[in-house]
């Protein structure tokens, strides 16, 4: 997606080999029209796929799959990091380990909203070692709904989540994928790059 890669070089900032800082657009401040061609993305790119519910993980997944959802015209389910008075019964839980943050969180959805009929498009801000991803595909999975696939805004390349979600055979749709922020730069993968990675 040519309008986000502009965006990660323009306003984005390399923090290190490993982190990308993205709050003047992304996770801290939201630029409302990049979100909504982010939206548009993932639903021209999911439009086939029978997908009932969104499911994402608070915060900074919220802005791109509401926006995902207005477009596929379904509902935006949440994990919660934080415990919460109103919502403690009958839930579904995964431990996630943060990498940033050297620290597991547990996350947590009402089991009301997600059952055995749900196809699920789960959408993410960052896919990097992939935790977050595989405790919310663990959620789901323990509601027995089916996976269309992962959105995800940007892919650290050069980090195992994006292999070990495909190696499990899912779909994973990223829109811009990171190949390298060695020296204080950002380096993308092309597309040729990537399909020839998922045919090997």
């Amino acid at each position: 997606m040519e309008q986000l890669r502009k965006k990660i070089k323009t306003d984005g900032s390399v923090l290190s080999s490993s982190i990308l800082k993205v709050d003047a657009f992304l996770n801290h401040q939201i630029d409302p029209q990049l979100m909504n061609n982010i939206g548009l993305e993932f639903a021209k790119k999911f439009s086939e796929s029978g997908v009932t519910k969104i499911v994402t993980i608070e915060s900074s997944g919220i802005a791109p799959a509401v926006m995902a959802g207005l477009h596929l015209h379904v509902p935006v389910v949440f994990a919660r990091k934080q415990k919460s008075l109103t919502l403690v019964n009958d839930l579904i839980t995964a431990s996630v380990y943060s990498f940033t943050k050297k620290e597991s969180n547990e996350i947590s959805v009402s089991r009301k909203f997600l059952n055995d009929n749900d196809t699920v498009l789960i959408i993410d801000d960052f896919l990097a070692n992939g935790q977050a991803a595989l405790g919310l595909e663990e959620i789901v999975s323990k509601t027995k709904a089916s996976i269309a696939g992962f959105g995800i805004v940007i892919e650290k390349g050069f980090q195992d989540g994006g292999r070990l979600l495909r190696e499990k055979g899912y779909r994973v749709e990223s829109l811009a994928v990171i190949h390298s922020l060695e020296n204080g730069s950002v380096e993308f993968e092309n597309a040729a790059e990537r399909k020839a990675e998922r045919i090997r």
